[in-house]
């Protein structure tokens, strides 16, 4: 029995033994996977960062990298001006003339900014460069021509022997049309009343101040049908003649203004066609002829305006074609202008009726001394020199005021483009900087134009003075 029992223990001491070393090698198997799975999280862990790491850092590499240039938003941008013929060509911005922060401008202007490419983080001189081209092109302004302030004064000394041309000399009879623009834009409000409105006005004080012996003739387009292209055939085939050419009758020239409305499109070369054709029957040589076309936009209706007017400015009726653009875009005040330059014409663009009023105002004084004008020439020309130089005066403030202007509203439009993220206050300091020296450019270009307008006008009158004296034996002092 005791070796039994012996026997008994010493084997429950061998499975003892080997449960325990069953045990730790179990503890150390764990041990080891538990370290390996470590070992593997903490190497899978960096990979992870790193890959993470990759794709935040690799839009910022190609923001550095990549040019704005070679965006499409920044495609055909206008260059900057460097002298003064740039300054007066320049081509007015998509927000010429408003103030950015304003109801309604803002609002599209933030939509227009919206989607254009922000300024790399590190932008170079010519992402500078393309960025002010951008901003440049929305707020640049219309600096008037210095060649049409001289073109209004020699239209202003009408009847002068001193002017060669013909079309300036004073007929025995005058014959003046108006061609108004009745499209559907011409709807557009202004001080609370509509372009068409205010052009009305405008020329119904204008021929109303008239010499009797005028003859007046209006002319309208854009007044029937719709701007849809359903109507664009029936719109641009009416153009009626509501109003000459007769002498003034207020009753029946305010009954020819009501009789229209604005409404289609805008055929201003068939009504140019129109008009050569009621003119033919007055000759320039016993007639003085002066046309006032008055439109809102540009030819819409396939035709061609230009060579139309050119055409009838070179016919026997050799008119004198003065534009008005009410409010145009860039793209309209280039065609109108060449409507204009075809016979040797002024144009002007007006944005109220004040405005508009002042441009008829030229020609109302030049009508009422039609009949007076020998009598009382060196008076007038010494009247026309102060004239001139008033006009120099308002040219000059003008021009102040449109570069005040157009200051700050490049201004306003670099705060928006850092409100939204496009740039940053160092870019901003340096795209202002741009704008600094294009201002010294229109500083230098002022100087030069006044400068060379207040020559002109000396010598312009001192030749007028001679020739007076010679005609009328009078002594100029």
């Amino acid at each position: 029995m005791a070796g039994v029992n012996n026997r008994e223990g010493t084997c429950l001491e061998v499975k003892t033994l080997l449960m325990r070393k069953k045990a730790i090698l179990l503890f150390f198997t764990v041990l080891l996977f538990l370290t390996a799975c470590s070992e593997k999280e903490n190497t899978s862990e960096p990979n992870q960062k790193s890959t993470h790491e990759e794709k935040v850092e690799e839009p910022k590499d190609e923001k550095q990298n990549n040019s704005i240039s070679d965006s499409d938003y920044f495609n055909e941008l206008p260059e900057i001006p460097e002298d003064t013929l740039d300054v007066v060509k320049q081509t007015p911005g998509k927000y010429a003339n408003q103030t950015v922060f304003q109801e309604g401008v803002t609002e599209k202007v933030k939509q227009e900014i919206k989607e254009i490419p922000p300024l790399p983080e590190n932008p170079s001189e010519q992402d500078y460069e393309t960025y002010f081209k951008y901003v440049y092109s929305l707020a640049a302004n219309d600096f008037q021509d210095p060649d049409d302030l001289v073109k209004k004064w020699e239209f202003s000394m009408f009847g002068s022997s001193d002017l060669n041309d013909p079309k300036y000399q004073f007929k025995d009879n005058y014959n003046v049309e108006i061609i108004l623009d009745s499209s559907g834009s011409m709807g557009a409000i202004v001080d609370g009343k509509t372009q068409l409105q205010l052009a009305k006005e405008a020329i119904n004080e204008f021929v109303g101040s008239l010499p009797e012996e005028v003859n007046i003739s209006l002319r309208v387009y854009g007044h029937k049908g719709t701007g849809d292209d359903s109507d664009k055939q029936k719109s641009c085939s009416s153009i009626e003649q509501v109003y000459g050419f007769e002498k003034y009758e207020s009753g029946a020239f305010n009954k020819a203004l009501k009789q229209f409305q604005p409404s289609g499109w805008t055929p201003i070369a068939k009504s140019l066609k129109e008009s050569f054709e009621s003119f033919k029957k007055y000759d320039q040589k016993t007639n003085t002829n002066l046309i006032y076309l008055v439109s809102d936009g540009i030819e819409t209706c396939d035709g061609n305006p230009v060579k139309v007017a050119d055409e009838f400015a070179g016919s026997n009726v050799s008119p004198i074609i003065n534009v008005i653009g009410f409010n145009v875009d860039s793209q309209a005040q280039k065609q109108l202008k060449s409507v204009a330059d075809s016979s040797n014409g002024i144009y002007t663009t007006v944005g109220n009726k004040e405005q508009l009023t002042n441009e008829f105002e030229r020609a109302q004084e030049v009508l009422l001394r039609w009949e007076s004008w020998k009598a009382d020439a060196l008076i007038d020309v010494e009247s026309q020199n102060l004239d001139n130089k008033l006009d120099i005066s308002t040219y000059s403030n003008d021009w102040n005021f449109i570069k005040e202007d157009q200051i700050i509203r490049i201004n306003e439009i670099l705060t928006l483009l850092r409100e939204q993220d496009k740039i940053n206050l160092d870019n901003e300091e340096e795209l202002k900087k741009r704008s600094s020296e294009v201002l010294e450019v229109i500083n230098e270009a002022y100087d030069e134009i006044v400068n060379d307008l207040n020559t002109t006008n000396k010598k312009g009158i001192e030749s007028l003075k001679e020739s007076i004296n010679k005609k009328y034996n009078k002594q100029v002092e």
